[in-house]
Parts: C-alpha cells; sequence; structure tokens
C-alpha cells in the first residue's frame, strides 16, 4: 500500500489537486492520502511513499507513477513526450499566469495575458478532443487543474463565449468521474466581473498558500510600486491626447457566406460547370444536382461498364448490403456514421475497378410501425386496430408505408451514398417474406424451431413480447417514482420491502425480501441455501401463504447466497427469470398472477382485477395489517423499461417459439475460431465468443399485427381415436407454406384423412430480426436460385455498430449458415458508437441528440429548441435538454456540409467502442474544404484555359526540387490511403489526405510555384503545371470517397489526360501505390531540415514581431552537405520564411552582429538581423528576465538531483526526464546568452 502526501492547502493548489486526481485513475491499489504540514523525512510535497518504489515528490514525478501506462502516454515516444511538454506547460507557463490574473493589482492586463495563452489553446483543441491522442491523458489532468480557479472566479460568460472549444474540452475533463471524486462539482461563473479581489478554490474556499518569505514581500513591494508608476505615467498621456474612442471590436471570423446553384437543371442532368468558380466553398453549391445525375447514369450499379454482373470480374467482387434501417426511423448520427463508412469503402472498390454492389433495405419495424399507425389512427379518427379488424388495418399500415416510408431513402441520397436504389428491399416485399416464411417452415420441419412456454420479456402496454434490445436498463440508485403508462401517479421503484412467512411445522417466521413485493401473491416456494445452518432443521417443512391457502414447500437450492440478507429467498416461478430456472430445477407450481394487460389474475380477493401497480401498495398495506411487514429499505436496482411504449417490462409465461441455438452458435463461435470469418476490431471477438458460448434459445414469436405471419397452424383433428390437443405440445403444430399444404401435412403425421384436420394459424408475427437475420440472402432471391445469389452471396463485408454484433450479426451468420451452408460475409467490420463532445450518450433528454441534416444544413438555437417542443420530453427533461443545447451550440449548428460531415466522422472513426463528437471539429472540415477549393481556382488560374496534362503521371526527369518533394509526398500519401482501406484504419486515412492537401501541396508547394509562375523559364513553368496537375488529379481521387461532392465538383473542372474516358469521379480509377513509384526519400530528408530552418525563421519573426517586415537571414552549416542543401533550396526558404535575402555560412564562419538565434536542427543555426529593425533595449531586457528564471529552473532541479538519495530513490524514468531537461535548460540558457550578447553589440 502506498501513501500519498499533500499539503493541507490540497484544495487550492492545482498541482496537489492534479496529483490526488491522478490517483484517481490508479488502476492498482489507489493511494492512501494524507493531508500534512510538512513530508515526511523532509521531502518536499506532494510526495509518495510506496514498499515498491521508494519515495518519489513533486507533482509530474508523483502523478506519472500513479497513472495508468496509457495515462501517460503510453507505448507512443511521441505521444509521452507530448504529456510531458503540457504538463510542463502547465507548471511553468500556465500556473503563473493563472496565479496573476488572480492575484495581481494590475488585474487587467494579467487578465489579457491568461486570455492570450488560452486563445492559443482554444485554436490548438478546435480539432481535437483532448490534448494527446483520443483518450484523457495526464497532460488533461494537469492543464484542466491549473484553469478550475479561473473558470470558477476570472472567466466570465462573456470571456467564455470566446473560449468555446477550451470550454468544451474542459467541461468533458472536469466531468470526468475521477475529478468529481476529487473536486465534486465545478461551478462555472456566472456573472460578468471586471476584477477579482479574491481567489477561492473550487469549493468555494479561499486560496491560500505557504507564507512567504521577506524577499518575496519585498520583492512584491517593489512590483507593485513598479505598476502603480506605469499606471500613472499612463493617465497622464491620456490626459494629454485626450480619450481616444474604443475602436470596434472586431469579428472573430469572417461570416460563412451562402452561395446557392442557380443554373436551371432538370433532375438527372449534368451539373452546369462551365461558369467561374465561387469566390468560396458553399456546401449548397457544390451539392446541388450531382447525386440525381449520378443516379440516372447507374454509376452505383454493378452492371456499369459491362453486360451482366455474371461476367468475370478480374478485380474481384465487393458485396456489403445496407444494416436496414427502420422504415418509422429518420436519420440520426448512429446511420450517418454507419452510412460515411460504408459508402467510403464502396466507393473505394468501386475505383478500384472491383464488380462493386451496396444493397439498400429498409426493415419494416414490426412494433415500432404499429404503434405509429396506431397513434396515428387514434389522432385522426379516435380509434385502435382493434375498431378495424387485421386486414383493415394491415391496409392502414401499408398506406403509411407508401406515404412516409422513404423518407429515409431520400436522406441517405443526401449524404451521397452510392447505393444501388433499383435493388433497394423491404423486408415485407413479397420476395423477402416468401424467403422469410421458406425460412421458417424448414427451420420447424428440422426441429430448430420449437414450441414451449416460457418467460419472456413482456410489454403490457404493447401486449406483445419484445426483445432484449427493445428493453432499455434504467438505473436507480434508491427510492424513486417513475412514470408509468395507464398510471397517473409516479410507480415506486428502487426499494426492498421485506416480510416474513411462517413456518406451517413449527410456527417460527422466515423473512425474505423482494423490490416487486406484489409478485409475492404468486410465490410457490422459499429457497435457502444447503449448507446454511439457521434453516437445515426445516427440511420438508412449508411455509403458509398470508393471503391463500397455499403452503410453500421450504426448497434447499445452491444458488441462493446465504450471507445476504436473511438467507431466504421467496420463489416466483412464473415471473422472475432466476426463479423459472429453480422452479424447473425443483418441479415447483408455476402460477401465472398477471393478464396481457398487467391486471391480476389467479389471486385471491381483494387483489384479483387490480392493475398490477396498484396491487403492490395494496400488497404491503395488507402485509402491515397482518403484521407480516418487516421494514422498507432504499435499494439500488435496475428496472427494465421498454423502448417502445416506456413501460416496465414484466416477465411473464407465454406459450412462444423459439429457434434452438446451442449447435448453431457453436458453429457461428467455431467460424470465427477456425479463421473463416474475421472479426474488426479482433477484441470483440472476446464478446462473440462469451455469447455463442452461453447462448439461449431464441424467442421469435411477437403478438403483433403488422410483420410476417407465423406459417403454422394448430391442428384439431375431429377423430375420437385422437385425444385434443395442448397449445405447448409441438405435436399439434404443422408450418405450412398454405392452409392447404398445411393440412396435409397434417393428414399424414396424424393418419387421417384430411377433411377430419381442422386448422387455427397462429395470430402471432415473427420478430423482427428474424427476417433482419436472413436479410444478406433473402434480398438476392433465396430460396430461389438467381443470377445475384450466385454473383453476391456470400458478400465480402458487414460493417456496422458493435453495439448489435449480436442481436443481428449472430443471427445472420447462424442462419446463414444453417440455411445456405455458407458464412453471409467473410469479414465483419464493428465501428465505434457516437457520443457528444463530452462522451454522454446521445439521449433527448439532455438535449445533446444531433440530426446530421442540421449540421448538413445548419440550424439555428431557435431551431434546435422547436425540434424539442415536438419531441415527448415531459416538462423538468424539456428545460434541462434546452440548456444543454444552449451550453453547446449558443450560437445554433453552422453550416457545414455534406463532405465535411462525412469526413469528421471517418476521421474519428478510432478502433474503440466510443465517438465523442465535437460539432466545432465538423465546421473545421468545412474550413478544410474552403482550402481545397482555394487551392484548386488558384491551380486553375496558374494552369490556363489552354493547359492539356500529358498521357502520363510520372516524372519527366526535368523536376525542381519542390516538384520532386511534392510527387514524393503524394506517393506517401497514396500508399497510406490504400494501406488504410485495407486495415480500416480511418483516421490513417483521412489523416494522410489531410496532411497532403494541406500541409504539404497548400503551405509549400503552391507558394514554391508562385515564384516559377512569375518566372519567364517556360520550362519550369511547363513542368510545375504538369506535377500541380498531378498533384490535384491524384489528391481529388485520394478524396473522393470521403468527399463525393466537392470532389466531382472540382474533377469535373479539371481538363482530362487523353487516355481518360471517365465521366465522373465515382467510376474513375483510385491512385494505386504501383502506379505512383516516385518516392525521392533523398529530397524528402533535405526538405525536412529546409522545412524546419524556415519553421526558425517564422519562429524568430514572430517573437520579434517582424510579421510585416522582411529581414537578412544567414543559416550556419555544420558541414559541407548541409551547406550545399540550404545553398539549392535558398529560393525556397527565402519565399516561405517571407526572408528579404538568406546566405548559408560555414561552421567557422563568425555569427552575424546583431542577429536573434534560433536552432534549426543540431546542423543549422538561424540568424535574423534584427539591427534596425527593433527595440534593442527592450529585448535585452527581455532576454535578461528570461536568463533569470532559466537560472531558477536550473538551481532549482541542480539542487533535487544532487540530494543524497537522489539515485536511489527516484525512478529511472524520471531521473532519465530530469537530465533531458537539464540539456535542455543549459541549451537554452547558453542561446539566451549568445543572443544577449549580441544585442550588447548593438547598442
Amino acid at each position: 500500500m502506498s501513501t500519498l502526501y499533500v499539503p493541507n492547502t490540497t484544495s487550492s493548489d492545482p498541482r496537489c489537486l492534479w496529483v490526488r486526481i491522478a490517483g484517481q485513475y490508479s488502476t492498482q491499489n489507489k493511494p492512501k492520502v494524507q493531508e500534512v504540514s510538512s513530508g515526511p523525512q523532509g521531502l518536499p510535497l506532494p510526495c509518495l511513499l510506496s514498499s515498491s518504489n521508494g519515495s518519489v515528490w513533486g507533482s509530474w514525478a508523483v502523478s506519472y507513477l500513479l497513472v495508468p501506462e496509457a495515462l501517460s502516454g503510453g507505448c507512443d515516444p511521441r505521444s509521452c513526450a507530448l504529456v510531458k511538454q503540457w504538463v510542463s506547460y502547465a507548471e511553468s507557463e500556465l500556473l503563473p499566469a493563472v496565479y496573476g490574473a488572480e492575484r495581481s493589482q494590475n488585474n487587467e492586463r494579467s487578465l489579457l495575458e491568461l486570455q492570450k495563452i488560452l486563445d492559443n489553446l482554444d485554436c490548438y483543441l478546435k480539432l481535437r478532443t483532448y490534448l494527446v491522442g483520443e483518450i484523457i491523458t495526464l497532460a488533461d489532468i494537469a492543464v484542466a487543474c491549473c484553469l478550475i480557479s479561473p473558470y470558477t472566479k476570472v472567466l466570465s460568460p462573456t470571456r467564455r463565449e470566446k473560449l468555446l472549444n477550451v470550454t468544451r474540452w474542459f467541461l468533458t475533463c472536469v466531468n470526468q468521474k475521477q475529478f468529481k471524486e476529487i473536486l465534486g462539482e465545478v461551478n462555472l461563473l456566472k456573472t460578468d466581473v471586471a476584477t477579482l479581489n479574491t481567489s477561492n478554490g473550487p469549493s468555494g474556499s479561499p486560496i491560500s498558500g505557504p507564507p512567504k518569505t521577506a524577499a518575496q514581500l519585498k520583492k512584491e513591494s517593489k512590483k507593485k510600486e513598479k505598476l502603480e508608476r506605469f499606471q500613472q505615467k499612463q493617465e497622464k498621456i491620456k490626459e494629454q491626447k485626450g480619450e481616444k474612442k474604443p475602436k470596434p471590436e472586431k469579428k472573430d471570423k469572417k461570416e460563412i457566406g451562402v452561395i446557392t446553384y442557380d443554373i436551371p437543371t432538370p433532375a438527372g442532368e449534368k451539373k452546369d460547370v462551365s461558369g467561374p468558380m465561387p469566390d468560396s466553398y458553399s456546401p449548397q453549391y457544390v451539392e446541388s444536382a450531382w447525386y440525381s445525375w449520378w443516379e440516372k447514369e447507374k454509376f452505383f450499379k454493378p452492371e456499369f461498364g459491362r453486360s451482366s454482373v455474371s461476367e468475370p470480374s478480374p478485380k474481384g467482387v465487393f458485396m456489403m448490403c445496407i444494416p436496414p434501417p427502420n422504415v418509422t426511423g429518420s436519420l440520426h448520427l448512429g446511420h450517418a456514421l454507419t452510412n460515411a463508412i460504408q459508402d467510403c469503402l464502396t466507393r473505394w472498390h468501386r475505383m478500384r475497378g472491383e464488380l462493386t454492389l451496396w444493397n439498400p433495405g429498409c426493415d419494416h419495424a414490426g412494433i415500432a410501425t404499429q404503434v405509429v399507425v396506431e397513434k396515428k389512427l387514434w389522432r385522426e379518427r379516435g380509434k385502435n386496430r382493434h375498431d378495424l379488424g387485421r386486414e383493415n388495418f394491415i391496409e392502414e399500415v401499408w398506406k403509411w408505408k407508401r406515404e412516409k416510408g422513404d423518407r429515409i431513402y431520400h436522406q441517405l441520397r443526401i449524404l451521397g451514398s452510392s447505393l444501388d436504389w433499383d435493388r433497394a428491399c423491404f423486408t415485407m416485399d413479397p420476395k423477402l417474406s416468401f424467403a422469410v416464411q421458406e425460412a421458417f417452415i424448414r427451420l420447424h420441419e428440422a426441429g430448430i424451431i420449437y414450441r414451449s412456454k416460457r418467460l419472456v420479456n413482456w410489454s403490457c402496454t404493447l401486449n406483445s413480447a419484445i426483445s432484449d434490445i427493445e428493453v432499455d436498463k434504467k438505473e436507480l440508485s434508491g427510492r424513486t417514482l417513475l412514470p408509468v403508462p395507464g398510471y397517473k401517479q409516479g410507480v415506486e421503484f428502487g426499494v426492498l420491502v421485506s416480510f416474513a412467512y411462517k413456518v406451517q411445522e413449527t410456527g417460527e417466521e422466515i423473512v425474505v425480501a423482494t423490490t416487486r413485493v406484489e409478485t409475492m401473491l404468486g410465490d410457490t416456494a422459499v429457497a435457502v441455501h444447503p449448507q446454511d445452518q439457521r434453516y437445515k432443521h426445516l427440511k420438508g417443512h412449508h411455509v403458509v401463504h398470508p393471503f391463500c391457502s397455499r403452503l410453500l414447500p421450504i426448497v434447499f437450492d445452491e444458488f441462493v447466497d446465504m450471507n445476504f440478507g436473511t438467507g431466504a429467498v421467496k420463489i416466483t416461478p412464473a415471473h422472475d427469470p432466476t426463479d423459472y430456472d429453480v422452479g424447473m430445477r425443483h418441479s415447483l407450481d408455476f402460477v401465472n398472477i398477471m393478464d396481457d394487460d398487467g391486471t391480476l389474475v389467479n389471486v385471491p380477493p381483494p387483489f384479483l382485477g387490480m392493475k398490477r401497480f396498484d396491487a403492490r401498495k395494496a400488497v404491503l398495506a395488507a402485509l402491515k395489517e397482518k403484521g407480516f411487514f418487516k421494514e422498507v429499505k432504499d435499494n439500488p436496482m435496475v428496472v427494465p423499461v421498454c423502448s417502445r411504449s416506456k413501460d416496465i417490462v414484466e416477465p411473464l409465461l407465454k406459450p412462444q417459439w423459439y429457434v434452438r441455438c446451442d449447435e448453431m452458435g457453436k458453429r457461428a463461435a467455431d467460424a470465427v475460431r477456425d479463421g473463416h470469418l474475421e472479426i474488426k476490431p479482433e477484441f470483440h471477438t472476446k464478446t462473440w465468443f462469451s455469447w455463442m458460448d452461453n447462448i439461449r434459445d431464441w424467442c421469435i414469436s411477437r403478438q403483433l399485427w403488422w410483420g410476417h405471419r407465423i406459417p403454422a397452424y394448430f391442428v384439431t383433428v375431429n377423430d375420437p381415436s385422437v385425444p385434443a390437443g395442448e397449445d405447448t405440445d409441438g405435436k399439434y403444430w404443422i408450418s405450412g407454406r398454405s392452409e392447404q399444404e398445411a393440412k396435409e401435412k397434417a393428414a399424414r403425421v396424424f393418419n387421417v384423412a384430411a377433411e377430419k384436420i381442422s386448422l387455427r394459424q397462429d395470430e402471432d408475427v415473427l420478430d423482427t430480426w428474424f427476417s433482419s437475420g436472413i436479410f444478406p440472402f433473402s434480398i438476392f432471391g433465396w430460396p430461389n436460385q438467381t443470377e445475384d445469389l450466385q454473383v453476391f452471396y456470400p458478400g465480402t463485408l458487414l460493417e456496422t455498430g458493435h453495439d448489435i454484433l449480436f442481436f443481428w450479426v449472430a443471427r445472420m451468420v447462424m442462419l446463414g449458415l444453417t440455411l445456405t451452408g455458407k458464412l453471409p460475409f467473410k469479414e465483419v467490420y464493428l465501428h465505434a458508437v457516437v457520443r457528444d463532445a463530452h462522451g454522454r450518450k446521445m439521449s433527448k433528454s439532455l438535449g445533446n441528440v444531433i440530426d446530421p441534416l442540421d449540421v448538413i444544413n445548419g440550424i439555428t438555437l431557435e431551431g434546435l429548441h422547436k425540434q424539442l417542443l415536438e419531441s415527448n420530453l415531459d416538462p423538468a427533461e424539456l428545460e434541462r435538454a434546452k440548456d444543454g443545447q444552449k451550453y453547446d451550440y449558443p450560437n445554433g449548428i453552422p453550416e457545414c456540409g455534406t463532405d465535411a460531415l462525412r469526413f469528421a466522422l471517418c476521421a474519428y472513426t478510432s478502433q474503440g467502442r466510443d465517438i465523442n463528437l465535437d460539432v466545432n471539429r465538423i465546421l473545421g472540415y468545412r474550413h478544410f474544404c474552403n482550402k481545397i477549393w482555394n487551392a484548386t481556382k488558384f491551380a486553375m488560374r496558374s494552369l490556363g484555359d489552354n493547359f492539356s496534362p500529358p498521357d502520363f503521371a510520372g516524372a519527366c526527369g526535368q523536376e525542381s526540387l519542390a516538384d520532386r518533394w511534392i510527387l514524393s509526398r503524394l506517393s506517401i500519401a497514396v500508399d497510406l490511403c490504400n494501406t488504410g482501406f485495407q486495415n480500416y484504419d480511418f483516421p490513417g486515412i483521412t489523416t494522410a489526405v489531410y496532411n497532403f492537401w494541406l500541409y504539404e501541396l497548400c503551405d509549400v508547394y503552391l507558394e514554391c510555384l508562385k515564384p516559377v509562375f512569375l518566372s519567364s523559364d517556360e520550362t519550369a513553368i511547363s513542368v510545375g503545371r504538369n506535377t500541380l496537375y498531378t498533384c490535384l488529379d491524384v489528391g481529388l481521387r485520394l478524396l473522393s470517397p470521403f468527399m463525393p461532392f466537392l470532389t466531382e465538383e472540382l474533377y469535373q473542372r479539371l481538363p482530362r489526360r487523353p487516355s481518360s474516358r471517365t465521366p465522373s469521379i465515382s467510376v474513375t480509377s483510385y491512385p494505386e501505390t504501383s502506379d505512383y513509384n516516385l518516392r525521392d526519400e533523398e529530397v524528402e530528408r533535405n526538405m525536412d531540415l529546409v522545412l524546419l530552418i524556415i519553421k526558425s525563421i517564422r519562429s524568430l519573426r514572430a517573437d520579434y514581431n517582424l510579421t510585416k517586415t522582411k529581414a537578412d537571414c544567414f543559416v550556419q552549416c555544420q558541414d559541407a552537405d548541409t551547406v550545399s542543401v540550404v545553398t539549392a533550396y535558398t529560393p525556397y526558404i527565402t519565399v516561405l520564411s517571407s526572408s528579404r535575402s538568406l546566405v548559408a555560412l560555414k561552421a567557422e564562419d563568425p555569427s552575424p552582429a546583431g542577429s536573434a538565434v534560433n536552432t534549426a536542427s543540431d546542423k543549422a543555426t538561424v540568424y535574423v538581423v534584427l539591427k534596425g529593425l527593433i527595440d534593442v533595449e527592450k529585448e535585452l531586457a527581455k532576454l535578461q528576465v528570461k536568463k533569470s528564471e532559466l537560472g531558477r529552473q536550473l538551481e532549482k532541479l541542480r539542487e533535487r538531483m544532487g540530494s543524497a538519495d537522489y539515485r536511489s530513490k527516484v525512478p529511472e524514468t524520471v531521473q532519465q526526464q530530469d537530465a533531458d531537461r537539464i540539456r535542455q535548460l543549459e541549451t537554452e540558457f547558453r542561446k539566451v546568452n549568445e543572443a544577449a550578447e549580441n544585442f550588447q553589440k548593438m547598442v
């Protein structure tokens, strides 16, 4: 056990807070925390003492040891370095700024300094969820802790409006469970304040540090006097010049303009791109007209460019079916993510020349659709389905489907989904209905489907059994009143009621407890553990039910936990899954006490005919009256709630149809174990084996009218030699494709004439998941051997969310293997579940459910609120949801467009379980679209109207260094994209494309080209144009699977190579690695050095505010090779660093006088001549301050490293970090000294 020692002032010291929070993340035994005034053994605080690591002190070292490896950067050296840098930044730069804003007399100036730091942080977090990687790390913990006091006491709502990204990130951090355990609730400052005189911690207590020394107080006094003189001086200047009018506040960013495509274009006709490109990218303009043209030209059909699908495809076949959305549904972010990933994969395979089919379809959604139509009937006519009768009601559902059922197809088109709409299937279509009927009959005849009376999840409101996926688990911490349909007042849950049964033979009492006291009316036994000494003497005894004459046996069963409660458990076999198993083991009576709508039956008066939750109160009162009641206490529990009706789910005994899953489950598990079926990411296989190896039989009956009516008939034989059958006796149930076929089969089974057979078809329909389970082959006409079935089954890939791995994926595999003898697909790729920016599950009551169309088109805050008003939220939930929307989207959601949304969703899709989606990041990708638009516009202008690209995309041998470099980078991008698609590494692909377009093509190559196009060198211009065209052509094709609209718009404006005949980018070839062997590693190495030099020059220019002034620059090189590289690349360095001139110096050459210096690498040092451009004395003063601070840090670090037990007690990793830090500080100190000496020469 380790002990963490922290100062008594922990609550106000961010460093101690982050150490304590780090302790909460510890995966080992969490340390014992002790608040002390001084450290044990004279150690500085905070410190950690443990038997395994000895003693460690300091915020970084202690927190580094406490957190799991993943939170300190994992095994990635780059992530480790970044985490360390952020923690160092928090302690050395952010924390002093925070203290300054809290305690400085010149409060406004200090606030501005803090605001500057936060602005930079806000910019950094614009496209990031966390500071390092995609999970919270020690970097987030440290920086967030430093910002607790500013957010609670300094940063007003007005200031926070300009820090949306930081605020979003900060709240995500402090709402983590580990933060809350230390901080409690962190309440942001609610009012605007101009200054801050006192500073409190997160809990409201004053921030107090250790007492200051005399030297510190003296230093503060001098600083205060100096600031006062400065303020007096400023006031005098104002009096002399007069007050200036305040400048109007600048807008943070230029308003995003909306440009529309107004050229009349009939649906299906090609868009007119002959006119000039608009000034900026606009999603509305770009996304207009393309989809209907794609569809009319049949680009998405596998037959495109072929005589038939049976024609051999040298590149292979790619087939994937869509997870069929509910016909009642509308697009949500889960659909958007699924379709973005699937469409990217489909487009990539299509562009590779494979025979490609992405088959659309829609699920009839039995319960959901019936509920929607029933509500519509009641609203419009005041009738229910029973008033209409079954046939008329089903006709009403079909009518609704014809009117409303294609809505989600329209939304999928908006997303750009390249589906073959001619093959769209609906699970109630005749083709699929025939397949469902055939599947049931074959499985029933094989004995796999059978009839049995068992417990099911029952919705009393729907009067139907429901599947597990339609049951929401509502967690309660204790007594809670929940709304239940059919009850005016809330029903109490989350309590445990204890009562006594009297033993008939001895008169003693046995106390039992239950969360559903009304079910005691159906109790048929009391169970105890066989080894429980308290009850061994009661073997063979009975207890007496207090409300009827029933005697309940006392049974002995090892499932009972003898250490829980009294060790005695009431058994209600007909109303509890665990009790059902006990009842089967001990042959107990099964007493069903509820009918289909939850009314009590088979119980004595006065409970007979009561509603179940009214009976709950009545039973409790009766127990009290008879003296059997013992106590009621709070009890954390999970309540099953029907997701469709919001009713409380009851386990009820019902005769139903079941699918026998043991053998099918084994085959499905073995398919993965043997490598015939791959599940990616691989960590999902553990879940797969857990389910398949422990699978239970599947209830497929649903008490509905809308759906596939079960093709099974109950047989009555009008012959005295044949006894009447029971509903649960499978012998009396016959399946058939028609009533006549069933009658003939029954006559053979019972060996009687067909005329003596009477049939009654089962009123129930099949579970929707049954028809979905055969979807991969029913869509191709199975059981008929159609051309599509032969070509496209088995499919290639099944892509979906990991949350339906069992409900859908497993059942497709089981049914596919059983009915066709083949796996339905070769691979399963499971993507993550979408959550909001704070990591919360999407929920209407939280106001964080985002309609993708609102992200695509944009929506105001008022529009978001209006959507909430149209939902079924209660008033309290409605206000909470509105507050959530107001916080996350204070200005609504800006128009981002389809392409930006798709790109963002794929960029987020790391191979994990959750995606925390931030709308601001999607907006960032809209700006990326604008960058691509402007780059292409510049390129088109530079290529000229008469440009005709050569027929090949390779190098001609006359390329400049910049040309060779960009072609090499393009080759890498092509390779990364293809590798990423093969490995389902979507963030890897998006990062490669993003980096190529933004950081390499736009930021570097286009800037290098500008002087070339202004020159008179025709050869260089021609080669540059050809290289630029290659970059655009290949870059757009790499991007096309993610951004189909933007890339089509730009591709259609580019001239084509003579050999290119493809009408659309969607059917052109995807760049292959083998076609672009243009790597030039030497040029890349040289360019890496050049870019470091450029970065160093830019850094110095920014440091000395030379943003509008060009300076003379020198690069001192350590060897001859570096001199030659710098000389060769001088034109590019000069252009990209905005320098007036650049000279390469040898190592022995003297440093230029009057220059600022920066180290670009171990081979090159950069000098920027400052003489005549800056205020030298001011810069000298700044350097002296920096020198003092570096000296202080060095002294402190050397003192710690020089302590007697440093080597023995500090971990080697921390020692290495300290050594690295020493070297870094010494280098910086030396550079500051050199700079100061240079400035001295200029004075």
